[in-house]
Order: C-alpha cells, then sequence, then structure tokens
C-alpha cells in the first residue's frame, strides 16, 4: 500500500514511540499505509508487519543515523518527562542535546521533512485575558519549559540551515491510554479530588484523536521553520475542566480548594519525601503549574495553513476516555452497571 499515490511506499520515524502521544500517533501512521519505526528508550513496543522499533538513546548518533537512513518524514516527540525523579542536567541532555542529535542525524541521512513537537510550557504562565498566538513572546518557568525553548531554538536554526522542520506546541492533550492525565481523572472520580486555588487557570485541552491529526496536518503542510499550535476549539477554566469529568464519571464536583501558599508547601514536602526513592511525587511543583500557570493557545494559524479544525469538544472528549478506561479496567464502573 502507498500514501502518495505513486509507487514508492513511505516511511516514518518517531521518537518517543512509546508515549502516550507516540503510540497513538504510530497507530494513525500504520492506518494510513506508513511504514514505521520508533525509538524507544526504556519501554518496549512490539515490532508488526509495517512498525520496527529500534531500542537506543537520544543523543547516540550512532543509534539514529542506521534508522533514519530512508525516512520521509520524522516525528520528534521524545522528551524528559515522566513518573522518574529527574534532575535538571538529565532535562537539558534529552530535550537540548538530544534534539541537536536527532536533527543532526535527519540532515546526515536525508530525511525529507521533520516534525518537532515542542510544548505549550514555553509561554509560562500567560496573563489573564490574554490567549497566546505562535509570535507571542515566550516566558518559560520550569526547567521542562526551558529546555523545551530551547529545543524550539535548535529546530528553528535546522530550519534556517535547509533542514525541512515544522514545529507544533500541543494544548493539553488527553485521551484513552494516556496515564498522566488519567492520575488526575481517577481522584476526580473517585471522589479525592481537592481543587488547587479556585480553578480560574485557563487551559486549551485536546483530545489525542484531534492532536494526531493536527500533527499529521503539519507534516503535510506546515511551512519549513513555521511553529503551530494544536489544542481544541475550548478555552477552559480548570474548574470547568473537573466540574465536566465529574460529570463524565457521575460524581458531584469538588466543593472545597486548597490555597495556593500551603499547596505549594506540600508540593515542596511531598518532593522531599519521595526523593529518596527516585519516584515523581503524586503531588509536586509541576503539577502545582497546571493549577495556577495558564496556557490558552490560539489555533487560527493552524486553521488557516494547515486546514487544522479540531473535531471533538471536551466533554465528549473526557466522556470517551473515561470510558475507555474503565473498559480497560483502569477504572471502575458504578455500581449496577458494566461495560459493553
Amino acid at each position: 500500500m502507498t500514501v502518495d499515490g505513486g509507487s514508492k511506499q513511505m516511511r516514518a520515524f518517531v521518537t518517543g514511540g512509546s508515549g502516550f502521544i507516540g503510540g497513538h500517533l504510530i497507530s494513525s501512521l500504520l492506518g494510513r499505509g506508513f511504514e514505521v519505526g520508533a525509538l524507544v528508550h526504556r519501554t518496549p513496543i512490539r515490532n508488526g508487519p509495517r512498525l520496527q522499533f529500534v531500542s537506543g538513546d537520544i543523543c547516540d548518533r550512532e543509534d539514529l543515523e542506521p534508522a533514519l537512513e530512508g525516512v520521509d518524514v520524522l516525528f520528534h516527540l521524545a522528551s524528559a518527562l515522566g513518573s522518574r525523579i529527574i534532575g535538571q542536567a538529565e532535562f537539558h541532555r534529552i530535550n537540548v542535546l538530544g534534539t541537536e542529535t536527532v536533527l543532526e542525524a535527519a540532515r546526515r541521512t536525508g530525511v525529507g521533512r521533520i516534525v518537532h513537537v515542542s510544548s505549550a510550557g514555553v509561554f509560562g504562565a500567560v496573563r489573564n485575558g490574554e490567549v497566546v498566538e505562535e509570535s507571542s513572546s515566550p516566558a518559560p518557568i520550569t526547567v521542562y519549559d526551558r529546555t523545551k525553548l530551547e529545543g524550539e531554538e535548535i529546530a528553528l536554526r535546522f530550519a534556517g540551515e535547509e533542514s525541512d522542520v515544522v514545529i507544533v506546541r500541543p494544548g493539553w492533550a488527553y485521551g484513552p491510554r494516556d496515564r498522566r492525565t488519567f492520575k488526575l481523572i481517577k481522584s476526580v472520580c473517585g471522589g479525592r479530588f481537592m481543587m488547587v486555588t479556585r480553578g480560574s487557570c485557563r487551559q486549551t485541552p485536546v483530545f489525542i484523536d484531534d492532536l494526531v491529526k493536527g500533527i499529521l496536518l503539519a507534516s503535510e503542510k506546515g511551512e519549513r521553520g513555521g511553529i503551530y499550535h494544536l489544542a481544541g476549539r475550548e478555552i477552559m477554566t480548570v474548574r470547568e475542566m473537573v466540574r465536566a469529568t465529574a460529570l463524565a464519571c457521575g460524581k458531584r464536583p469538588p466543593r472545597f480548594f486548597l490555597p495556593l501558599f500551603p499547596a505549594r508547601l506540600a508540593a515542596r514536602l511531598l518532593e522531599t519525601a519521595y526523593k529518596p526513592i527516585g519516584k515523581e511525587a503524586p503531588f509536586n511543583r509541576s503539577k502545582l503549574s497546571f493549577f495556577i500557570h495558564s496556557k490558552p493557545l490560539s489555533i487560527e494559524k493552524a486553521r488557516r495553513e494547515l486546514g487544522f479544525e479540531p473535531d471533538v469538544c471536551f466533554q465528549n472528549g473526557i466522556n470517551r476516555t473515561i470510558f475507555w478506561y474503565r473498559n480497560e479496567g483502569w477504572l471502575p464502573y458504578p455500581p449496577g452497571k458494566s461495560g459493553s
């Protein structure tokens, strides 16, 4: 099967292929008839008829270059973000040096197009009432945000040196198979969730199917050196998102909230307590940013230049996500109900 109407079998490669977004992207690429390669570091994925994974390090060109030979489009999603404690040096190694290594390997092997997946976190905390466009000035706060911005700067440098690189910044991604947002959803559905502050922080959630569609559109239509925001069509407060999640779970929305000062103190204490075992605390300063750092994204440029139009509203998307979690046994069904 071909994907371009000709005789050539298109080949794609995905870094971060075992992650939430990477896994969905691989499924979509396979569905479109691509041959797909994927770089994985810790979590293996199964090879298939048109899927081959490569186990290696994002900073090792000797792992990357053989795998990128003959690749038409590269999707760079690998990022330092996970359930283990990551120091500043590791964030820099993966998000900055890793990006440079991947792009250099792609240049040396003649990869046709590269989609670099960045983060809305490069904007830090957007001021009340503002919605950021691609041209808005970045103001990263956390080490993750700063290193993702550095990765963007490297991608733009390569684009200026004739590499065909496009950058996308996703909104707050969620959907089936996601383990990070599942933690929040599980606490809401279990009646254990407490709002941090009054939940007035604004986000632009994007359902995974819409995000993958936007990433593929960027690979097909994006301008070299262009940056595109890929988010849902709704700008929502965290309180509205939690209320919609509670409704999907059949629960009452939480009535109480934790003020900012004790929330910050709790985050620091939990980080200290979990550090000796090398695990991410259930609540930390990174998770706190979701409640206090607004990141509403404008998607008008992606609409205009890519034809991107998200299909799934948040209530529909969170309903579908919770249905999947229940069918897979991640969440219990309400008493007297079961899957179909």
